[in-house]
């Protein structure tokens, strides 16, 4: 690797604390990935239903709904305190996860009824987060920042994802659970080490005088800014579609497609969860060491791919052949991702990008909408012809977006193009 692209990789770690934040993100990124996997296995194994599956998957994005409330606290107390708040709830739900399962009194209505409050939450964590790296970031670096912060997930499903089916495996969920409260306990206390950047007109508080003003006129403020921005407009709409029709495919589903599809055991979806992710860490790191990108293009481009590429993995008949495109479909879903963010927060003021990235979190309400719509599906024509379905549509609808906004997109010198 040559020096420019060590340096270009490495640029974010000299911020001090970016240095707490990225390790917090990998620890609480682990922890989320290893509960998804060993729930997810649980409830199938337990109840045999695909449509209980996706029911479980949808409640972990109830919280999307009330996402953009989230961006307004963390704009009037600070994105690390409220990352801190956050991440000392997931420790707490996991504790009484593991003592249940420890105990013998485990059962899928209480998984069900613990993942339903976490969901309330845990949607918002990424946006959060989000808001957080770029206001500890200087502008020129904040690509390559968000770039290596979207290796904290990508690592997390290829390591987490492996390590949690290994755990639950040899030991039991219990035991397993003991290490999720671990991980999740060490994010606090890492993320309580960023020092708070000061705001310089923070959301709610008296300014010259004015009176407290009220989380709905924030909540109004916030979504108007970003409605009436048609860059940022064009990014949530892509957001909300990906959620829709391709997240459910190479996440909610892959408990089913494991086990329904390719006759696998929990080590087998471990492989399949990590093909993604491995190929989503390698799309972050390559993000990472390349400058001068059209970042609208290249949303454009990775996610049209993205899609081509689940099309494919709907019609693989073997396991390999599905690693393969899951690996690819990854690659892709980075590049997408990034974009995505990297258009937000570069369009976004900083006192107003809590709420920004509120407003991205509820796009993520569409995932548990295509979950629980494929869950039905696939019981009436089957996984390959309702993936297909997905796929196609997808296209279909992201051309859509990209002739609406082609002068926004597009156009090498519309202002999210800018390098």
């Amino acid at each position: 690797m040559s020096e420019f692209a060590r340096s270009s990789a490495l640029a974010p770690f000299r911020i001090r604390n970016y240095r707490f934040q990225w390790p917090a993100d990998l620890l609480t990124s682990w922890a989320f990935e290893m509960e998804t996997l060993i729930l997810g296995w649980y409830v199938l194994v337990e109840t045999g239903s695909v449509l209980l599956l996706t029911v479980f998957a949808s409640l972990s994005f109830v919280g999307t709904l009330i996402a953009p409330v989230f961006g307004v606290v963390g704009d009037r107390i600070g994105h690390r305190d409220l990352l801190a708040m956050m991440r000392a709830f997931y420790a707490a739900q996991a504790a009484i996860l593991m003592t249940l399962a420890l105990t013998g009194h485990l059962n899928p209505v209480y998984v069900l009824i613990i993942v339903a409050v976490m969901g309330l939450v845990r949607p918002s964590d990424l946006g959060v987060r989000g808001a957080l790296v770029a206001t500890i970031m200087p502008h020129d670096q904040l690509i390559g920042a968000i770039s290596i912060s979207r290796t904290t997930m990508d690592t997390a499903k290829f390591a987490g994802a492996l390590s949690g089916a290994g755990l639950f495996a040899a030991l039991g969920m219990g035991p397993a659970y003991i290490a999720i409260v671990g991980l999740y306990l060490v994010s606090t206390l890492l993320g309580l080490r960023v020092v708070a950047p000061s705001k310089p007109h923070p959301a709610g508080e008296p300014i010259d005088g004015a009176p407290l003003r009220s989380t709905l006129r924030d909540l109004r403020e916030g979504v108007a800014y970003v409605w009436t921005t048609p860059r940022m407009r064009a990014a949530i709409w892509v957001a909300f579609l990906v959620n829709l029709t391709a997240y459910p495919l190479s996440n909610g589903l892959l408990p089913y497609v494991a086990r329904d599809i390719y006759g696998t055991d929990q080590t087998g979806l471990g492989y399949l969860a990590a093909s993604f992710a491995l190929g989503s860490l390698v799309g972050s790191i390559a993000l990472s060491l390349i400058g001068g990108i059209r970042v609208a293009r290249l949303m454009i481009g990775s996610t049209m791919a993205w899609f081509a590429t689940l099309l494919v993995f709907a019609q693989m008949q073997s396991m390999p052949a599905a690693i393969a495109c899951l690996m690819l479909a990854g690659f892709m879903q980075s590049l997408a991702m990034i974009s995505v963010a990297v258009i937000l927060m570069r369009a976004a003021s900083e006192h107003l990008r809590g709420r920004v990235m509120g407003v991205r979190m509820l796009a993520i309400y569409s995932l548990p909408l295509g979950l629980l719509a494929a869950g039905s599906l696939i019981g009436e024509i089957g996984f390959a012809a309702t993936a297909s379905l997905y796929a196609a549509a997808g296209l279909a609808l992201m051309l859509a977006i990209v002739l609406h906004w082609r002068a926004d997109l597009w156009n090498v010198n519309a202002p999210a193009n800018a390098r």
